[in-house]
C-alpha cells in the first residue's frame, strides 16, 4: 500500500516522513511568479537515495513555467490537479483545458521521461443521506472519458474530492483553491472511487478527507493502490481548524499504520 502525504514545504516536515517510510512526499509550488524556493528544493533532495519519492504540484499549467520548475526541482513525480469539468455541457465551456493539459503532459513525457506524472480526477463529494455510488451516468461518463484521454500521458491517477452541487456540478468558486481540486478535508464518493479503480489502467491513489480513523475502511471499500492525506493529518489550532503546511506527526504515524494494516488484511 503506497502512502502519500501532502503538503510538505520544508525539510523539518519531510524528515519524519522519511523515517516512517512514506512512499510519496508531496509539496506544492504556490506562486507562478515566485516559484524558486530553496527550502522546497531541499525537501525534494532529501528523498534522493531513499525508498521515498518526491511529488510536486505546480498550481499553474503554462508550459514554459512548468518546465522551468521541473528543471529547478527535479522531482520524481509531477502532479496536476486542475478542476476539470466532468459534464459534457461544462466541458464545452472550458476553453480547451483538457487539450492543453494533455499536451503539457505529452511534452513532459518527451523531455523529462524520468519524471512520473500523477493526474488527479475530480470525484464528487460523498453526499450525506444519499446512496453512495449513485452518481448520474453523465458523471461516470465524464470520469471514464478523462481516464481514456489522460491514460497515455499519465502514470498514476488520483481521486480528489469535488465540492459543489450534488451530481458533480462543482464550479471553481466552490473549491478551496479556485481552478483546482483538493485540500477539502471532505471524503469523496467511495463507491465511485472503487469503480474508478476497476476501470483504470494505472494505479489509483485515493485522496479526500482521509485520516487515521477512516483510512482502513476506505482501503477495504475502494481497494486503491495507495492512499493520500493532507488536511486531516495536519496539526490544528486552538479552535480545531487544520493548519496548512504543518503536520501532526502522531496523526501521520497512525495513518500510515492503519493503512498498512488494512492493506495486509485485504
Amino acid at each position: 500500500m503506497l502512502v502519500q502525504i501532502y503538503e510538505i514545504q520544508e525539510p523539518r516536515q519531510a524528515e519524519p516522513l522519511l523515517t516512517l517510510g512514506v512512499e510519496h512526499i508531496g509539496s506544492v509550488v504556490l506562486d507562478r511568479e515566485r516559484w524558486r524556493d530553496p527550502a522546497l528544493r531541499e525537501v525534494v533532495r532529501l528523498t534522493a537515495g531513499t525508498a521515498s519519492r518526491s511529488s510536486l504540484i505546480p498550481l499553474f499549467s503554462d508550459m514554459d513555467t512548468v518546465l522551468r520548475v521541473l528543471d529547478y526541482y527535479r522531482p520524481d513525480i509531477v502532479h496536476f490537479c486542475e478542476n476539470i469539468p466532468l459534464r459534457r455541457e461544462a466541458a464545452g465551456r472550458s476553453g480547451g483545458l483538457v487539450e492543453k493539459l494533455v499536451h503539457l503532459q505529452q511534452v513532459i513525457k518527451e523531455r523529462c521521461p524520468e519524471i512520473k506524472i500523477t493526474r488527479s480526477l475530480p470525484i464528487p463529494a460523498a453526499i450525506p443521506g444519499t446512496t453512495p455510488g449513485k452518481a448520474p451516468a453523465a458523471i461516470r461518463d465524464g470520469i471514464a472519458a478523462l481516464v481514456r484521454i489522460f491514460a497515455p500521458v499519465s502514470d498514476f491517477f488520483m481521486t480528489d474530492t469535488l465540492l459543489g452541487e450534488p451530481g458533480g456540478a462543482g464550479g471553481d468558486a466552490a473549491q478551496p483553491v479556485a481552478g483546482f481540486v483538493g485540500i477539502t478535508g471532505a471524503t469523496c464518493d467511495w463507491e465511485l472511487a472503487a469503480w474508478l479503480v476497476r476501470i483504470s489502467p494505472w494505479p489509483v491513489i485515493l485522496a479526500g478527507g482521509l485520516d487515521p480513523e477512516n483510512v482502513a475502511a476506505a482501503v477495504s471499500r475502494v481497494q486503491p493502490a495507495g492512499v493520500d492525506s493532507c488536511t486531516r493529518t495536519n496539526a490544528c489550532d486552538t479552535s480545531g481548524r487544520p493548519i496548512r503546511f504543518r503536520k501532526d506527526f502522531s496523526k501521520v504515524r497512525r495513518f500510515v499504520a492503519a493503512a498498512r494494516r488494512a492493506d495486509a488484511a485485504s
